[in-house]
């Protein structure tokens, strides 16, 4: 009966890992005849797992999807992945950090005292790095509108909230009406959600900040999926000047207009900076950090010329990272 029990596991363990398998090779992987692979697919399924048949030439079987689906099943490695991501993913969803403790308490329990043991060894505490520029957490409610406009294919209407998350009033000077757009792709980058869509009036392709969007109530209008033109959606997202972004609080901020094209300087920027073309060869880079040392130092990795640097203390930071390096690499002089 243990043995039974214990193939029948390895055997719902092998469908979950894989879409469809044929017969004979479950069979291989369990060193049983097709028979045995037979009987166990129906204990399976008199436990309540949805074992389906798969079409095609070989036969064979897949584990379907249903709202009865028992508890899912995790082999060793999984079930530490598991508990690890729960403990190192950036929250970046309201209320989710509640949900994912007790996430991770539930998965303990159901260990066996082994594994228990591996993760308890593994007890992690995630400090934020000054360098990371995690957007605010975002609404469940927002963000499961959002996506499933893109998973339905439905017309996503919403209104642009400010950088500080306040919608602005008809009678503000920066309102602008609800927007109406083809949701196509969610993307996180850098610990912020974006959304990729098309605008159906000109044809182009706008990134927004999804934390920076209140949805009005969906359409329920469908519209046929686009191809993103000529890239793929990671090169559009990081390649793109305007995604809404902001400048990130920090002690200095300043700017300069170096010498490249606006989607260079926007694939290398630091997060939290803001990218702004001049003309197709010159770009503006606002950006922060905790000293004007700092800003010139990011910029220098641009490797190009600067002009029009803001403010007065990052051109003498400019000026005195310059002299320094000068006094650096001038030769000694032997007495």
């Amino acid at each position: 009966m243990a043995t039974t029990s214990f193939r029948a596991l390895t055997l719902l363990s092998l469908l979950a890992a894989r879409r469809d398998w044929a017969c004979a090779e479950l069979a291989a992987r369990l060193g049983v005849s097709t028979r045995t692979v037979r009987r166990d697919i129906n204990t399976l399924r008199e436990l309540g797992y949805p074992v389906e048949v798969a079409k095609g030439p070989d036969g064979g079987y897949r584990l379907g999807a249903g709202s009865t689906l028992p508890p899912l099943l995790f082999d060793d490695d999984q079930a530490v992945a598991v508990a690890l991501a729960l403990q190192t993913t950036p929250l970046t969803v309201f209320g989710l950090r509640e949900a994912s403790a007790r996430a991770l308490d539930t998965l303990r329990q159901v260990m066996p005292a082994r594994l228990r043991a591996e993760i308890d060894s593994m007890q992690l505490t995630s400090l934020p790095n000054y360098w990371e520029f995690t957007a605010p957490p975002i609404g469940p409610a927002t963000l499961k509108a959002v996506g499933d406009a893109v998973r339905r294919r439905h017309l996503l209407r919403f209104d642009h909230l400010r950088a500080d998350g306040t919608r602005p009033d008809p009678r503000d000077a920066d309102f602008a009406p609800p927007r109406t757009v083809e949701p196509h792709h969610l993307v996180v980058w850098a610990g912020r959600w974006y959304l990729v869509a098309r605008d159906p009036l000109d044809d182009s392709w706008p990134i927004f900040r999804i934390d920076r969007i209140h949805p009005r109530t969906p359409t329920g209008v469908p519209f046929n999926p686009r191809t993103l033109p000529n890239r793929s959606v990671a090169e559009h997202v990081v390649t793109s000047y305007d995604r809404s972004d902001t400048p990130a609080e920090w002690p200095c901020l300043g700017s300069a207009v170096l010498h490249h094209p606006a989607a260079l300087v926007a694939r290398w920027a630091p997060g939290g900076s803001v990218v702004e073309p001049i003309t197709p060869t010159t770009t503006r880079l606002t950006l922060g950090a905790w000293s004007w040392a700092g800003i010139a130092g990011i910029l220098a990795t641009f490797d190009t010329e600067l002009t029009d640097i803001q403010p007065a203390d990052l051109h003498t930071a400019c000026t005195t990272l310059a002299r320094r390096y000068q006094r650096a690499t001038q030769p000694e002089i032997d007495d």
